[in-house]
C-alpha cells in the first residue's frame, strides 16, 4: 500500500499516480457514517459507491486531486439514502479545508487567475472562496476606533471614501463611495464613536454634514494640505495663461520650470532661484501670483486663530484684479469653510499620511485593473503583515506572601487567574502597504 503522502490521517491512500503536472491519489475515508443525517438512526446498510474528486493543496509544484471512493448508505428506519460526509473536506466545495484556507490567504497577495492555474480550478471558484474568506475576516478583525480620524478619498475605479487613523498613519476602512448616506452609515455603527475628538477632512460637504450629524462632539478640521494646494493650483492657472503669448521654445522651458514656481521660496536651490528670478522679472504677473502663493502659505505659520484671520484678510486685499480669477476658488473656499479651516490653528491635526496616501493611490490604480472594488478593498484592509498593532501587557503585581504550606496552591491559583495581554489593532499601516504592493507581495 502506498505511503500516505497526503498527510491526512482521516484517509488511507490506496493508489498513487503522477505525471508532469499532477498528482492523482486514490483514497478512502477511515471512518464510515455512524448515523442517518435525516432521522439519526444507526440502522444503516451499504447502498453503493461513487468516486469523487477532491482538490488538495499543490505539492512539489504539481496540482493534487484525491479520488475518494465515497460510500452510499440506506437508512432502514426512514428508507432515505445518503452519501457519507467526507472528513477534512469543505462543506460547500469538493476541496480540503486546508486548501480553502490557503486559497483565501493567497488571494490577498496574488491574482485569482494565477491561483486557479496553480490549483487546477476555475477563477470563479477562487473568487467565491475569497469572498467567504473576507466575510469571515470581517467578523473577526476589529480595528481600534481612532480618536483623531481622517476622511479622504482614493480612486479605485471611481472615488471611494477612506477613513484613517491620523495618530497612527493607518487605514481603517475603505467605503464604496463618498456619499453622505454611506459615511453616516459607517460612522453610526462604529464602536466607541463618542471618543472621537477630531475629524480632519477636505472640503467635501457630505463628509462635514455626516460628521456633524453622527459625531456632534467631534471637531471638524479642514486639512491644511487641501487648502494650501489650492494656492499652487492658482499659480498653475496663471502660468498656463501665459502659454499663448510665448514662443514654442519658451513654452517648453516654462513647462519644465513649473516645479520651480510651485516650490516654496525657502526650499529653492541657487540655480532654481536664478530660473525663478528670470521668469518673475520678465513676466510681472507671474511675480504677483508667486508672491500671493507664498504669502498664502505663510498664513499657516500664524500662532493663533485670530492672527490667521488677520493675515488672510490682508492677503485677500493684496489680490490684484489681474490674477483674481485664478485665485477665486481659494477665496470662495475660505469664505465657505472659514470656521473649519481656522479650527486648524486651535487644534493642528492634519492628515499627515497624505503623501503616503498619494503613493497608495498611484500603486492601487496600477493594481486595480480587472479587480472589483470588493477585492481591492480586501487587499488593502486585510493584507497580512501590514497591520499596526500594540500589545499591552498586564501590570506587574507583587506576589502574595501566603503561608509556605499553601505556596504551591497559591502559585497554581495565581497562574490560572493571570490577566491576559491585550492586542490593539490600529489598522493597516499605509507605508507598509505601499511597500508590499511595490515589491509584489500583494
Amino acid at each position: 500500500m502506498p505511503a500516505n503522502i497526503l498527510n491526512l490521517p482521516s484517509y488511507t491512500v490506496t493508489e498513487f499516480q503522477e505525471n508532469d503536472h499532477d498528482y492523482h491519489v486514490d483514497a478512502v475515508a477511515n471512518t464510515a457514517a455512524a448515523s442517518c443525517p435525516h432521522c439519526k438512526s444507526t440502522d444503516l446498510v451499504g447502498f453503493g459507491r461513487r468516486e469523487q474528486i477532491v482538490r488538495d493543496l499543490p505539492s512539489h509544484g504539481k496540482r493534487v486531486g484525491i479520488y475518494v471512493d465515497t460510500r452510499r448508505f440506506r437508512c432502514r428506519s426512514c428508507t432515505k439514502t445518503f452519501y457519507e460526509a467526507l472528513p477534512d473536506v469543505d462543506e460547500k466545495r469538493l476541496m480540503t479545508n486546508r486548501l480553502v484556507a490557503w486559497i483565501g490567504k493567497q488571494a490577498i497577495k496574488r491574482t485569482f487567475t494565477s491561483i486557479a492555474d496553480e490549483v487546477g480550478i476555475v477563477e470563479g471558484t477562487v473568487r467565491s472562496i475569497f469572498r467567504d474568506y473576507i466575510n469571515d475576516l470581517e467578523q473577526t478583525v476589529r480595528f481600534e476606533t481612532p480618536k483623531w480620524m481622517g476622511i479622504d478619498e482614493i480612486h479605485l475605479i471611481k472615488p471611494r471614501g477612506v477613513v484613517a487613523n491620523i495618530q497612527n498613519n493607518t487605514v481603517v476602512e475603505v467605503l464604496p463611495n463618498r456619499n453622505k448616506e454611506t459615511v453616516i452609515r459607517y460612522l453610526s455603527q462604529l464602536e466607541g464613536k463618542d471618543r472621537i475628538q477630531y475629524v480632519a477632512m477636505d472640503m467635501w460637504k457630505p463628509y462635514r454634514e455626516a460628521v456633524e450629524l453622527v459625531l456632534p462632539q467631534a471637531m471638524v478640521v479642514v486639512d491644511k494640505f487641501h487648502v494650501v494646494k489650492m494656492a499652487n493650483e492658482a499659480m498653475e492657472r496663471v502660468r498656463k495663461s501665459f502659454r499663448e503669448s510665448l514662443t514654442p521654445k519658451q513654452r517648453r522651458v516654462l513647462m519644465h520650470d513649473r516645479f520651480v514656481l510651485l516650490k516654496r521660496e525657502s526650499e529653492l536651490s541657487d540655480s532654481e532661484v536664478l530660473k525663478l528670478s528670470c521668469w518673475l522679472n520678465n513676466y510681472p504677473e507671474l511675480g504677483v501670483a508667486y508672491k500671493l502663493k507664498e504669502d498664502f502659505f505663510k498664513i499657516y505659520d500664524a500662532r493663533s486663530r485670530h492672527d490667521a484671520m488677520n493675515m488672510y484678510a490682508a492677503w485677500e486685499k493684496s489680490v490684484t484684479p489681474e490674477v483674481r480669477d485664478a485665485f477665486s476658488d481659494i477665496i470662495r473656499a475660505w469664505g465657505n469653510w472659514q470656521p473649519y479651516i481656522l479650527n486648524h490653528f486651535d487644534h493642528p491635526v492634519t492628515n499627515a499620511y497624505t503623501e503616503s496616501l498619494n503613493n497608495l493611490i498611484r500603486v492601487m490604480n496600477r493594481l486595480g485593473r480587472g479587480y472589483s472594488f470588493e477585492a481591492l478593498r480586501a487587499k488593502i484592509l486585510f493584507a497580512e503583515g501590514a497591520f499596526k498593532k500594540q500589545i499591552i501587557r498586564p501590570k506587574f503585581e507583587r506576589r502574595r506572601q501566603d503561608d509556605s504550606r499553601f505556596v504551591g496552591y497559591a502559585m497554581m491559583t495565581s497562574f490560572q487567574s493571570e490577566p491576559k495581554e491585550t492586542v490593539i489593532n490600529y489598522g493597516v499601516d499605509i507605508s507598509t502597504l505601499v511597500e508590499m504592493i511595490e515589491s509584489g507581495e500583494i
